[in-house]
């Protein structure tokens, strides 16, 4: 090696290699997506304190702990099964800018009876103010009433034809959708969920021909 001949100096380290997730491994997003189906399902089928994060981890084919990567904790699973239950009725249905799509939402829940059956045993054991859903019944109820006397508004001014104000008749149609439900997964042939709620809706608005939705007067 002579003078001019520079030394070689250390050997660079080599560029990391890009993070690369699991061969067949979905994104992050994906996997919260499929654990947030899965839950949905786990819920309907078993009630939410009848079901683990286990089993609802098995449905996806992770570890428990896995799934607490996602979710740490069950309650914070439980609102984003509700909040995708809400994702899906206004993605078919539109936010109700058209109160007869209450109608279409009563039919689509007549054929889930599990999702129903949640619903009812939550929004009922939300009431208490430490309970992981008390917030989003609160906000839910509170958004539902205002969209619905907007519509109710926009159409009929401050009095709907049968005197109610805007108000009153969004509080008197998210209850009857509500105790509809309640009664109807007692005995779905004693209370026809679409109908019922089409009739009212009618009458709310000063209309209410029985006879239009197959019910006697």
């Amino acid at each position: 090696m002579t003078e001019q001949t520079p030394a070689p100096g250390p050997a660079a380290d080599p560029a990391p290699a890009p993070a690369r997730r699991g061969r067949g491994r979905p994104p992050a997003t994906a996997r919260r997506e499929q654990i947030v189906t899965a839950a949905l399902e786990e819920f309907a089928e078993h009630g939410f304190h009848n079901s683990s994060l286990a089993s609802v981890a098995e449905r996806v084919g992770l570890s428990q702990q896995g799934l607490l990567h996602h979710f740490p904790t069950k309650e914070a699973l439980l609102v984003s099964v509700l909040r995708r239950r809400d994702e899906i009725d206004e993605a078919d249905f539109g936010s109700l800018d058209d109160l007869d799509r209450l109608r279409d939402v009563a039919e689509r829940n007549a054929s889930r009876p599990g999702i129903v059956r949640l619903y009812t045993l939550l929004s009922a054991e939300g009431l208490a103010e430490d309970h992981p859903a008390h917030g989003y019944f609160a906000e839910r109820f509170a958004v539902l009433r205002a969209r619905i006397a907007a519509v109710l508004r926009g159409t009929h001014g401050d009095r709907l034809p049968s005197g109610a104000t805007p108000e009153q008749a969004a509080a008197l149609l998210i209850a009857a959708m509500d105790g509809l439900q309640l009664q109807w997964s007692y005995d779905p042939e004693a209370a026809d969920m679409p109908d019922l709620l089409a009739l009212l809706t009618d009458v709310l608005r000063g209309g209410g021909d029985p006879a239009g939705h197959g019910l006697t007067p």
